[in-house]
């Protein structure tokens, strides 16, 4: 009796082209590509001013909205001042797609404590972009669970820290909070430093 061996090449695996978060004027806040489908980076920004442009009179404010456009899905949903879209090709399954950018939207407002506002995610950009680095890899789905990415995300941030309550296996928000305040006061720092170092 054989065997049969499946291929489970890039191509048979969920993937989405692109992770974007817009502001209220459609400029980018935090951005990732995962397909050459927009070599150059004027391609990119008119992709993103496209889509933008044609959800900005959507009503993705109560629940996630999905539509077809230039041959693609987009998935989005828009949150005070943020814009928060997932893009893929027309084949892929709009569910996977819209767990990917609830994951997406619940692990920024988890890393932000519900502070979802322009100003906050540029204070935390380095954690958002390692958010969409923690859910997507060269494009490859690997996480949508918004508590995971949050939690790999503070222990990537801050060496040796374990953001999961062990009793419940979810997400503990006084341990989180007391470790973004952590991080946000070494990034400070960090600030501060350059700061000083440029000005001598």
């Amino acid at each position: 009796m054989g065997h049969e061996f499946r291929d489970y090449s890039k191509d048979s695996c969920p993937s989405v082209k692109n992770i974007l978060l817009l502001d209220s004027e459609g400029k980018r806040v935090a951005v990732k590509y995962f397909s050459d489908d927009w070599p150059t980076h004027a391609a990119k920004l008119a992709f993103e001013k496209s889509v933008f442009t044609k959800t900005l009179k959507t009503n993705a404010r109560t629940e996630a909205e999905i539509t077809m456009f230039d041959g693609y899905l987009v998935v989005y949903k828009f949150i005070h001042d943020l814009h928060f879209f997932v893009t893929a090709g027309d084949d892929e399954n709009e569910l996977i797609l819209a767990s990917v950018l609830q994951g997406f939207y619940d692990a920024v407002t988890l890393l932000l404590r519900n502070d979802v506002e322009k100003r906050t995610a540029l204070e935390n950009l380095d954690l958002i972009l390692l958010c969409i680095d923690e859910i997507a890899d060269g494009g490859i789905i690997l996480e949508t669970d918004a508590n995971v990415i949050a939690g790999k995300v503070a222990t990537n941030a801050v060496d040796g820290a374990v953001p999961f309550s062990e009793q419940n296996g979810g997400w503990n928000l006084k341990q989180s909070s007391k470790l973004l305040q952590t991080i946000s006061q070494a990034l400070a720092t960090a600030r501060e430093h350059l700061a000083r170092s440029l000005l001598k």
